[in-house]
């Protein structure tokens, strides 16, 4: 390993915050990941580390190695990028990073006839619902549910995301169909509850137009929508869901949309986001075809739900 390539792996160290992180991303041993570490600040004749048992610390030759390295990073990267550029067709890896249930449903089909159309194309999608470090994991494109909190990272926006509220008709007929925001803040909901965010307000648009929101009676927590939505099918529980989550439930008469004439706010837009205002010709044709495949004016998981555009004031 040369000094360019050990100062890369010191960035990924300082960006992930341990040894052991960037070992497992790159499928080596701890002690390797060390051993590099020493032989960096050998190379360098300067210690860029303070380290513990369990952490680190920059010095101050550490800090400006910091800025250095991610210039090479970006240097390379430009210069790959515009290599690619040269190439008649697309071709490399693509490394692409979504929620599940989008990569799943919505995703999946993209990938599927983009490597017909450009087969010389490598793809690995990652599916997670945790913030991915697009940078430090080295990921290409990330689709994403709601505004980025990166201002590091460039984003485009993909479509709108739109809410409703469902519930079986099992539950209707043994709860009884709420009338206002506060009959359904009394009954049980399944919600959504992550490390990173906890649903148990439902935000919405009184009388006056002015934002209010309501306490919700959740029974039942989950970081997955697909989960959720199986509570919601058992009859014991209504949910708050996003619209991309509706397959054929709707449709089938499993799922009702309730409290309709209620203003919902729109929830977080789905954005694309990426590390380098630069793409590469396979990310730039890849998200084109992620943005006509979901619809960019209406998103083609609004077909799966009749005259929504009537519901929750909302109107096209």
């Amino acid at each position: 390993m040369d000094t360019t390539s050990r100062l890369l792996m010191f960035l990924e160290i300082v960006e992930r915050g341990s040894f052991a992180k960037v070992a497992e991303l790159r499928n080596i041993d701890r002690s390797v990941v060390s051993k590099q570490m020493n032989k960096l600040e050998e190379d360098l004749g300067v210690r860029l580390l303070n380290r513990s048992t369990r952490s680190f610390s920059l010095t101050a030759a550490g800090a400006e190695m910091v800025k250095k390295s991610k210039q090479i990073r970006d240097l390379l990267t430009e210069t790959v990028q515009i290599a690619e550029n040269y190439h008649t067709e697309p071709r490399g890896l693509l490394r692409i990073t979504s929620s599940a249930i989008l990569g799943r449903r919505y995703l999946q089909p993209v990938i599927n006839d983009f490597q017909k159309r450009f087969p010389q194309v490598e793809v690995e999608l990652r599916l997670e619902d945790r913030l991915v470090d697009i940078v430090g994991e080295g990921f290409d494109l990330a689709f994403r549910v709601g505004d980025p909190k990166d201002s590091n990272l460039i984003s485009r926006q993909i479509t709108r995301n739109r809410l409703l509220i469902l519930a079986t008709p099992d539950f209707l007929k043994a709860y009884g169909e709420p009338q206002t925001i506060h009959e359904l803040a009394k009954l049980p909901a399944a919600t959504y509850s992550s490390n990173s965010l906890r649903f148990d307000h439902l935000n919405y648009i009184d009388e006056n137009g002015k934002d209010a929101s309501v306490q919700i009676n959740s029974c039942f927590r989950s970081n997955d929508g697909e989960v959720l939505m199986l509570k919601a099918l058992s009859g014991s529980a209504y949910f708050v869901a996003p619209a991309f989550l509706i397959a054929d439930e709707i449709k089938q008469g499993l799922l009702r949309p309730i409290l309709t004439q209620l203003k919902l706010p729109e929830f977080g837009k789905i954005h694309a986001v990426y590390p380098h205002r630069g793409l590469p010709v396979r990310t730039q044709l890849f998200f084109d075809a992620a943005r006509e495949y979901i619809g960019k004016d209406k998103p083609r998981w609004e077909d799966n739900i009749p005259s929504f555009d009537k519901m929750y004031g909302f109107s096209d």
